[in-house]
């Protein structure tokens, strides 16, 4: 006696990790755990895949939001007993590579630029200008360090000493989480925490990926020629869909500006 259901075809859930990570952004779009915490739910627990894979596109982003979205990723892997495949697309860096790092394996294109493993934190000081225009700055605050790095004041030693002490500890979270998830796999004698970043091919020889592969071929590969894939992706919020707000243009310009550091445009 045959019974049908028993001879249907594994499936593996896609789930595309693309874009810069923050909290929701202005548009209601944007990697962040809450955006994703329903996807990812359904991604581990319909029709029982056999393997979720990650299509990775991140330059990174907030640090805290890497690690909620990787948390929640390694806590269904294991409820769910489910592997995790990372495939990295043009992108997979620090907060981007954070989230490749939950997976059970990561793999990517010869192209690919991975790693990253570092804490940037970017301003402007515009001192000199206003000065210049005979403007004057004033701030009044309770607290001394309420103005810290304000960009229309002197940086001083004590503020940089200040945002040093907030980067690194963050900075050593990073370290453990590719520690932890890569473990024994990370090259030895290798200093691969310096913010630097390397093609596929290096990221592999380096123990910071597996292999070189795609998505598609590579679970037909694992898992037969009759894998199906069922794709999940973030909705497009409905107020989007008919137009172009400034608050669209800004996250467009911002999320460019970050994958334009590691040489990969968005189109």
């Amino acid at each position: 006696m045959k019974i049908p259901f028993l001879n249907r075809p594994a499936h593996v859930a896609v789930l595309r990790l693309q874009g810069a990570i923050g909290a929701a952004g202005r548009g209601g779009s944007g990697l962040s755990d809450a955006t994703l915490a329903p996807l990812l739910e359904r991604a581990f627990r319909r029709k029982k895949p056999v393997a979720v894979a990650l299509a990775v596109n991140s330059p990174g982003g907030s640090p805290v939001q890497s690690s909620l979205i990787g948390a929640r990723i390694r806590r269904l892997s294991q409820d769910h007993d489910v592997p995790v495949h990372a495939f990295v697309e043009d992108v997979a860096a620090s907060g981007g590579y954070w989230l490749a790092s939950s997976a059970d394996y990561i793999w990517a294109d010869d192209s690919s630029v991975l790693g990253s493993i570092g804490v940037i934190a970017a301003g402007f000081g515009f001192t000199e200008l206003i000065q210049r225009h005979g403007i004057e700055r004033r701030v009044h605050t309770a607290g001394r360090s309420k103005s810290m790095l304000d960009p229309f004041r002197p940086e001083t030693p004590e503020d940089v000493e200040r945002l040093d002490r907030l980067l690194g500890p963050i900075h050593q979270a990073f370290q453990d989480q590719i520690r932890s998830r890569r473990g024994g796999r990370l090259a030895e004698g290798r200093d691969l925490f310096t913010g630097e970043v390397w093609t596929g091919r290096e990221a592999v020889e380096l123990g910071l990926a597996d292999g070189i592969a795609h998505l598609v071929p590579k679970m037909r590969e694992l898992y037969g020629e009759k894998v199906r894939f069922l794709t999940y992706g973030q909705r497009v919020p409905w107020f989007r869909r008919f137009g172009i707000s400034a608050d669209d243009v800004i996250d467009s310009i911002e999320e460019r500006a970050a994958f334009s550091r590691f040489g990969a445009g968005r189109g």
